[in-house]
């Protein structure tokens, strides 16, 4: 029997601006921003959140609804590409603010958008091979985007952690990844905002990497769109999951419930898992899902996933769900935006 989600959390940060107030400030129509990436609008980290808070939290998110044994869990991954260190380890101050035992696989994670997805093959591979029981696996960022970058308007901050072990609410039927050395997206060491190549991330990096690894998986399986309930496609904007999912045969019913940017932006690492997250939240017993994770540079982490009996006793009450999060915004303006993300110093600081 391979490997299944125990448990999952997220955590979304509660500031939140609109796609117009970016707008406004830059002299674009906001019309066309919302049109033409199909985001509203995108959460904002505080002053006092970075990786490894939104890590924490959306880590207490998943063990509140289960009762797993902290000593049975023998890893921790956390992705991301906003680590709040350049040398010194998320996952290790995780340990201990989470009160994890000390002789357990630790490791950061780096794979542009799809790092958590990656920790989340490994703790994988690590229960089937029967070295843990239960492992952590985290994607969580606070991403930036240059200011007037089209990025700005999508960059965004949250996390998602899934608990991975044997006898979840889960299964996985298979995982599979595609990748190929296409720079789409970079950001050298020392530099503060990334770089892009515009229009180049679409064909030949998201499209090509997201349809061919849900192909792939398809073909693996013996299946076609029709046979899932729900599909999560990687969301770096809200158009072009929207665009994917009709390429590949899925119907909006099959894709809504797991598309966030919209709302909340693009998360990153946590892009495609918190939208899985947020699946997780209403799925029944025998549902199909299928999830594609896209990181820039690129690849993608295809899963296909089954939902169990034992869903009907895990205990999604005990914590906070990812529309209940993302339902309780409170707005900021421009300024305030640009404080809060380090895009201005002020004096004295």
């Amino acid at each position: 029997m391979m490997s299944s989600i125990v448990s999952y959390g997220s955590y979304i940060p509660r500031y939140r601006i609109r796609a117009e107030e970016i707008a406004k400030e830059w002299g674009e129509n906001p019309e066309n921003i919302k049109n033409g990436l199909f985001i509203y609008s995108k959460s904002v980290p505080g002053p006092d959140e970075d990786v490894l808070t939104i890590s924490a939290e959306a880590s207490k998110n998943a063990l509140k609804r289960t009762d797993l044994d902290k000593k049975k869990i023998g890893a921790i991954y956390v992705g991301s590409e906003s680590h709040p260190y350049a040398v010194k380890p998320t996952s290790s101050i995780l340990v201990e603010a989470l009160g994890l035992p000390y002789d357990i696989h630790s490791a950061d994670y780096e794979f542009a958008c799809k790092a958590g997805t990656a920790a989340m093959q490994n703790v994988m591979a690590m229960v089937d091979s029967g070295q843990i029981e239960n492992g952590i696996a985290i994607g969580a960022d606070t991403s930036q985007g240059a200011p007037g970058d089209a990025l700005e308007y999508s960059a965004s901050a949250g996390g998602t952690a899934i608990v991975i072990g044997k006898n979840g609410i889960a299964d996985f039927n298979a995982t599979l990844s595609f990748t190929t050395d296409t720079p789409d997206f970079w950001r050298r060491e020392g530099e503060k905002y990334p770089s892009h190549g515009g229009r180049f991330t679409g064909e030949p990096a998201y499209f090509k990497h997201v349809l061919t690894g849900a192909k792939k998986m398809m073909e693996r399986m013996s299946t076609k769109p029709q046979d899932y309930d729900y599909a999560v496609l990687h969301q770096p904007n809200g158009k072009f999951p929207t665009r994917a999912a009709k390429m590949l045969g899925f119907k909006d019913e099959q894709v809504k419930d797991g598309l966030l940017t919209p709302y909340i932006g693009n998360t990153y690492s946590s892009s495609m898992i918190i939208g899985l997250s947020a699946i997780l939240d209403k799925v029944e017993s025998g549902d199909r899902i299928l999830a594609v994770a896209f990181g820039s540079g690129a690849g993608s982490d295809v899963f296909d996933l089954t939902v169990n009996d034992r869903i009907k006793s895990f205990k999604r009450q005990n914590a906070q769900g990812v529309m209940e999060q993302v339902n309780k915004p409170i707005w900021i303006d421009y300024a305030t935006y640009v404080k809060y993300r380090g895009k201005i110093i002020m004096r004295g600081a």
